[in-house]
């Protein structure tokens, strides 16, 4: 018994002096619980809705101080027509409209009823029927208030209008999702092992000193998945298609040659971890851990990215998944061109340039 407790001392001994160790005990499930405590829910807060009022009378503007009063949601106001509120929500700036119509408290007065207009962007399933549900309870509860001193009560309805995905299928928002991370860990992850397996079994020192130019032989190792994650992009549209009835409604060949631009910047992440990194253990770790939870996390395909503190929604601008997925859930689900994914596809191209310009000057480096 004392030479057990002489090794359980021991091996206390060693757990504490190891700085590391005690990083992954304590330091990892504090960092997990603040994270997915705190800064990543799917709550509704601070959303940006528009109030297009057309009544401008005393019970419509009651009811948007109550809305306004949420924290639930940011307002903005303004006049505009049906085809600018659709122009609105393709811009991806605001996550529902409240339309109040004309006459609306002379509508309770007379008629003891009235209608109140909820639009949402419903190619975000869940964030949807969540604002549909805060904006019901509060004309909810401000008709129970109303009502308290009336003896026929008034009957706010609101009418819901569910844009992109009407009859709200969740493949609408986990199909662009799938195809982000399945992209980004098949290109980075393969990219990366395969030329680090090169280092590990000693050929990449034979192809380096062969006639073939250097930069040629990596990117001749990340060719073939190039070719096969575009296999994997055809292969998901048609499931999507024919199999979860989620037709695309803006360009295939669009969509294919952002997906195509995606990869890439993949493919150049994983050259950069291969340099980086001598074993394929180390590699695969980085590929799956470094990129898996990013993804996941960041790429507003879980959860949404307007509902986290500032320091995190900026470190989802570096994530590259962000941006393919904005991409992916505009052209299949809204029908948009690349009249409105410019930024988008500007952020990846600056993002793959950047990747391979370093990578490349590390390899040259590591070259002399």
């Amino acid at each position: 018994m004392k030479q057990f407790l002489a090794f359980v001392r021991k091996e206390f001994y060693h757990v504490l002096r190891d700085r590391r160790t005690l990083l992954i005990l304590f330091g990892m499930p504090i960092a997990q619980i603040l994270i997915f405590g705190f800064a990543l829910t799917n709550e509704v807060k601070d959303s940006e809705i528009l109030v297009v009022d057309y009544a401008k009378d005393n019970a419509s503007q009651e009811l948007l101080t109550r809305i306004g009063a949420s924290r639930y949601f940011n307002i903005r106001q303004a006049a505009l027509s049906h085809k600018e509120i659709l122009g609105t929500f393709q811009k991806g700036k605001i996550k529902a409209v409240v339309v109040f119509p004309v006459n609306f408290n002379e509508d309770l007065l007379h008629h003891n009823k009235a209608q109140v207009q909820i639009i949402t962007d419903a190619s975000d399933v869940n964030t949807a029927n969540m604002i549909t549900n805060y904006l019901s309870s509060i004309i909810m509860d401000y008709q129970n208030q109303v009502n308290q001193n009336l003896e026929i009560p008034y009957r706010i309805t609101p009418e819901v209008r569910m844009l992109y995905n009407p009859q709200l299928k969740g493949a609408h928002g986990f199909v662009p999702g799938v195809m982000a991370l399945v992209l980004l860990l098949v290109s980075v992850m393969m990219t990366a092992i395969s030329i680090v397996r090169e280092k590990e079994t000693g050929t990449m020192e034979i192809l380096l000193v062969s006639p073939f130019k250097p930069v040629l032989v990596i990117f001749a190792k990340a060719f073939p998945y190039l070719a096969l994650s575009l296999v994997n992009v055809t292969a998901i549209l048609l499931l999507s298609v024919f199999v979860l009835d989620l037709p695309v409604k803006g360009s295939v060949a669009l969509l294919f040659a952002e997906s195509t631009l995606f990869i890439i910047t993949c493919l150049a992440l994983g050259i950069f971890i291969s340099i980086e990194t001598d074993s394929q253990q180390i590699a695969m770790l980085i590929s799956l851990m470094g990129m898996l939870l990013p993804t996941m996390m960041f790429s507003g395909f879980l959860f949404p990215i307007e509902n986290m503190p500032l320091p995190l929604q900026i470190i989802s601008n570096i994530v590259p998944s962000k941006w393919f997925y904005i991409i992916v859930k505009s052209i299949m689900i809204k029908g948009l061109g690349i009249s409105a994914l410019w930024k988008e596809t500007l952020i990846l191209l600056g993002m793959t340039v950047f990747l391979l310009l370093v990578s490349l000057k590390s390899f040259k480096i590591r070259l002399q």
